[in-house]
């Protein structure tokens, strides 16, 4: 009896250092471990947030974390896996056969004040379906906006090779320390095209190496039951604090014995961990345990005799050998031979020392070759020698610009330190460099170039570097020796134009007249490049955070990642869609079919920008006022104008004067292009507007300005987020997507 109760007792006191639960705490909930800090109950657990709420209104009880929604499905030492439930997290929208959206809900989850974050390695943002354009919008800890497109015009046409490559599937990553998202869905031709097959299109976040694509889901109740079994996981840590700053508060901090601190990269607070050597929840008092590596003799550690240690073990020699007992040593060996062992020991030391540094000069040479071979590779595959034979072709005009070495460009940046970036875009990251004669440029590092456009990309740097246009940033060189070839443009220091009119540097404003004179120098530098330019040259982003302002606030048209060079014997190039939201012209979307007109949509709205402060596309107005293209046209229409405007401009711009610009923007943003203006009209008519000589004919043509903006509409009518344009047809536009198709 005596023997069996301490054997009794043994297994009490391994059970209890095994637990990862607070002691006298429940530690299941259902079929769901719980972990310290989480436990079930306050007393349970470290915090509110880390408290269960066990619900035993269903069998098996379900846990959720504390008092929200959020359904758990597991937690480890560093991540809680939620379950993605239809009712909150996934966006969906369903076409009927005759065409309307007959079901459209979004999808949101919010993490703001809890200790959680959305993991950005486990999760991605994936939308099912075969007409679908899903956005994911984030916030609170990181501002963030982003989406996919999945196309497919049969069912036969989709593999089943499991992968979300964007045919009936696609997905996109998210960003580190995201809190907050919120999803929608569009559609391209309202699933009029694939209606046999599938109706509906969704969005959602999930850990997506669970999720395997099927054709099935694009049936509602599969996708419902596909995703009962996918979670989202969520990153969590302790507090907003450092580890140095929790160490220093004793009494909060929740590290045990035998057991380190961490911080994280992707939200404040920190983690704790066990030691090297120990094992068990670092959390509890106790719980990082020993680990003994002599307890298992099919995997002793030593050749010897293994002690163990805390934290480690040690390894010896039976009497009557000698050695360093190690398994990779040379073990236990009779002392006999103690001395030639010594002998040959110090021989073989010796050799292999030798053997080293042979080995490492060798290496530090071939790699060295290697190097340079890489180099040279790049170089011609970036067509290094087309553009030295261009430039030549060329000398004279483009005897400013150099091709510069990856040395000279590390230098310039500091290796490419992180404090050197000035922005980062869907084109690449732009870098702040100093060369050795002092000038300050930016370094633009594209992401990626496609080696069929190489020859192109060459004749748009030639181009570029022969362009003289006082606003227009300057390109004084590239570097071909890298993957991607690397853009070194003059340094532009005061920001760019969004930034001063969304984020107000200071509380200091951009006046009227300064705004003015910014929009007449902007659109000389598009018209020059439409026109002017050897190659006409379409910018295909023009877009307030590509206008950059130096110290006099004079704009510099910036960023020609996406720009396309259109042939002498053209007016229009067929590209992939390309833009940015809010900026985009619906005409390009809908054909593919690149124009000049295209920039000047684009430009319109960025006029719209100027006059009234607001951004061109913002999910926190109402649903009319999303799209800030479309609203301003609903208040020229309605002769709701001048409450549109910023204050500031209704105090600065003479009423007459603000009409004029409010009529230049509109027939900018019309819906077709040829009924735009090119850009040198919008130019001359900006310079006019600048200068604002008053006589008899200008007051007649703004009367007839006025007449025509409040007379019922042949130019637009609106209704919901539809647009009827000259009695010719409709456009729907999806306000989230800014999708345009003909109905």
């Amino acid at each position: 009896m005596t023997l069996k109760f301490l054997i009794f007792l043994s297994w009490l006191a391994l059970a209890s250092a095994a637990s990862e639960t607070k002691p006298g705490c429940q530690e299941t909930c259902g079929n769901i471990s719980i972990p310290y800090p989480f436990g079930i109950g306050a007393d349970c657990s470290i915090g509110p947030w880390f408290n269960i709420n066990c619900s035993t209104s269903s069998e098996p009880p379900i846990p959720f974390i504390s008092t929200t929604k959020l359904q758990v499905v597991d937690i480890s030492q560093t991540e809680v896996r939620i379950s993605n439930t239809m009712s909150y997290t996934v966006a969906f929208s369903c076409y009927s056969a005759s065409g309307p959206r007959i079901r459209d809900v979004g999808g949101s989850i919010s993490l703001a004040g809890m200790p959680f974050t959305f993991s950005d390695t486990e999760n991605k943002f994936i939308a099912v379906g075969c007409d679908t354009l899903a956005i994911i919008l984030g916030s609170s800890g990181r501002n963030y906006s982003g989406g996919c497109l999945s196309t497919c015009d049969t069912k036969e046409s989709i593999k089943a090779d499991d992968s979300c490559s964007g045919v009936g599937c696609c997905e996109t990553p998210i960003p580190q320390g995201l809190k907050t998202f919120t999803t929608s869905v569009g559609s391209l031709n309202n699933y009029s095209k694939i209606m046999s097959f599938d109706q509906c299109g969704y969005a959602f976040l999930a850990e997506y190496k669970k999720y395997k694509f099927q054709v099935s889901d694009f049936l509602y109740g599969n996708i419902v039951k596909t995703l009962e079994d996918i979670p989202v996981v969520l990153d969590w840590a302790l507090g907003d604090q450092t580890c140095q700053e929790a160490q220093d508060d004793v009494s909060s901090y929740a590290c045990k014995d035998n057991s380190y601190c961490y911080s994280l990269d992707t939200s404040p607070g920190y983690r704790c961990g066990c030691l090297t050597g120990y094992e068990g929840n670092p959390y509890l008092s106790n719980g990082c345990q020993d680990v003994n590596e002599c307890k298992d003799p099919s995997n002793n550690p030593c050749k010897g005799i293994c002690t163990n240690t805390l934290g480690g073990y040690n390894c010896s020699c039976p009497k009557g050998t000698h050695g360093d007992g190690n398994r990779d040593g040379i073990g236990c060996i009779p002392n006999a031979k103690k001395v030639s062992i010594i002998k040959v020991t110090l021989g073989i030391g010796f050799g292999f020392l030798f053997l080293v540094m042979s080995m490492s000069w060798l290496h530090f040479i071939i790699r060295k070759r290697k190097l340079i071979q890489l180099k040279e590779k790049f170089f011609q595959q970036n067509g290094g020698l087309l553009l030295k034979q261009q430039m030549a072709s060329h000398e004279g005009s483009v005897e400013s610009s150099k091709i510069f070495t990856t040395e000279e460009l590390e230098m310039a940046t500091n290796n490419y330190a992180d404090d050197r970036i000035l922005g980062k875009g869907g084109y690449g990251t732009v870098y702040k460099g100093i060369l050795p004669d002092k000038r300050i440029v930016a370094i633009k590092k594209s992401k990626i170039v496609d080696e069929s456009q190489i020859e192109q990309f060459i004749n748009e740097f030639v181009i570029l570097t022969q362009v003289n246009h006082r606003n227009v940033v300057k390109l004084f060189g590239c570097c071909l020796e890298t993957e991607v070839p690397l853009l070194v443009y003059e340094y532009v220091s005061n920001g760019n134009l969004y930034e001063h009119i969304h984020l107000r540097r200071g509380n200091y404003s951009i006046s009227w007249e300064d705004r003015l004179r910014i929009a007449a120098e902007t659109a000389g530098a598009l018209a020059y490049l439409h026109s002017a330019a050897s190659t006409p040259v379409i910018h295909r982003d023009v877009k307030s955070a590509n206008i950059l302002l130096d110290d006099n606030f004079t704009a510099k048209v910036a960023d020609f990642g996406a720009s396309r060079l259109v042939p002498l014997d053209q007016t229009k190039v067929s590209t992939l869609v390309q833009g940015t939201l809010g900026y985009l012209d619906p005409e390009y979307f809908q054909s593919s079919q690149l124009t000049e007109k295209s920039d000047v949509y684009s430009f319109g709205v960025v006029l719209v920008e100027l006059l009234t402060g607001e951004k061109p596309l913002c999910l926190k107005r109402s649903e009319l006022e999303r799209n800030l293209a479309s609203y301003f046209i609903i208040s020229l229409k309605e002769n709701r104008l001048f409450k549109l405007l910023e204050s500031q401009m209704m105090n600065e711009g003479q009423t007459e004067q603000v009409v004029a610009y409010s009529e230049l923007a509109k027939r900018c943003l019309s819906l077709k292009g040829d009924k735009r203006p090119t850009m040198k009209e919008v130019e001359m008519e900006l310079e006019r507007l600048r200068k604002f000589e008053t006589h008899q004919g200008d007051i007649l043509r703004r009367e007839e300005s006025m007449r025509l903006l409040s007379e019922p509409g042949d130019l637009y009518s609106i209704r919901g987020s539809s647009y009827t344009v000259d009695g010719s047809g409709q456009y729907s536009m999806d306000i989230l997507s800014t999708a345009f198709t003909p109905r």
